[in-house]
């Protein structure tokens, strides 16, 4: 635990043991009770009845790398490797924009992503330092059908995105940099400026990495790959809590959800994820790659998130 933080909860069991390859991405929707996730590299869509406890999944051509609800359609939107689509109930994928150069497309893909409270759905790329490709920050905006790099970086894997309670605040996660940015954000426009830094994981004496995130009413939740756990950040940048899995090496994306928006889902990846080789690190962690709950009742509620206007 970082010296800085004297709260500590401890999760040992996880709600779903569904060994995903690479689990992220996690949305609740409050209409269905179910909690969708993906798991990358197996390019599958997980659909978890929160109520029964039944499992559905989806398997893609391409994977799904984000997903986000639709405001007027059933269904999901999300981004692919390659770039922003529409789920359709069939297993297809029906693109929206495809804005990677096709000389790129070997060597990067579009990762972590969330929209704004008027449906415009922005999502990072993640690095190739072989090959001289940053990653950037994109965005879709469904009204102009008009997609738009808002941000040239360059970062490296573009991560975990969420807004401030009142709308005028952009996190944003460089996870190798381990920072989380925050931007000024005009939400008439959906432009982003004034970039600066929020959080600097090193600098708190953390090993492991900031991944996706989610934001409550004055604070930000943010696992920890390669640290077994999930910490929460004040709006001043603080940690004041940390929620610790021990049996997970690789914690990768958090969300709220259940009836009062006061559970804390949380997703995990295999800790060979990635073509890393786990050298045994699996059988000390033998929960990575699975979903858990953290019960926060009457402690802290998650911000709705945002449907895609499309």
């Amino acid at each position: 635990m970082s010296p800085f933080v004297n709260r500590k909860i401890v999760v040992d069991e996880p709600l779903l043991k569904v060994g995903c390859t690479l689990g992220e991405g996690p949305l609740y929707d409050p209409v269905t009770a179910t909690l969708h996730f993906v798991d990358i590299i197996e390019r599958k869509v997980h659909h978890f009845n929160t109520v029964d406890f039944t499992l559905t999944t989806d398997l893609y051509n391409v994977p799904i790398t984000s997903i986000v609800l639709r405001r007027d359609a059933p269904g999901l939107a999300a981004t692919t490797a390659r770039g922003f689509a529409l789920l359709n109930p069939d297993g297809s994928v029906e693109y929206l924009a495809q804005p990677l150069p096709e000389e790129h497309v070997p060597f990067t893909r579009f990762n972590d992503g969330t929209c704004d409270v008027r449906g415009r759905y922005i999502a990072g790329t993640v690095y190739s330092p072989e090959h001289g490709i940053p990653g950037k920050l994109y965005m879709y905006d469904p009204d102009n059908q008009i997609c738009t790099t808002v941000d040239e970086g360059p970062f490296t894997d573009s991560n975990g995105l969420g807004f401030s309670p009142d709308e005028k605040i952009l996190y944003f996660t460089d996870s190798f940099r381990n920072i989380i940015f925050m931007y000024d954000y005009d939400v008439q426009h959906g432009k982003l400026s004034n970039r600066r830094n929020f959080i600097e994981a090193k600098e708190l004496g953390y090993s492991g990495f900031c991944d996706g995130m989610c934001v409550d009413a004055d604070g930000g939740w943010s696992p920890m790959w390669g640290d077994s756990r999930v910490c929460r950040f004040t709006s001043s940048g603080a940690v004041d809590l940390e929620i610790v899995f021990p049996r997970v090496l690789k914690v990768t994306s958090c969300c709220f959800g259940g009836p009062g928006n006061d559970q804390l889902y949380v997703t995990s990846a295999h800790c060979g994820a990635n073509n890393v080789e786990e050298n045994g690190l699996q059988s000390t962690y033998p929960d990575s790659g699975h979903l858990f709950v953290v019960n926060l009742a009457g402690k802290y509620r998650g911000l709705p998130r945002h449907s895609f206007a499309g």
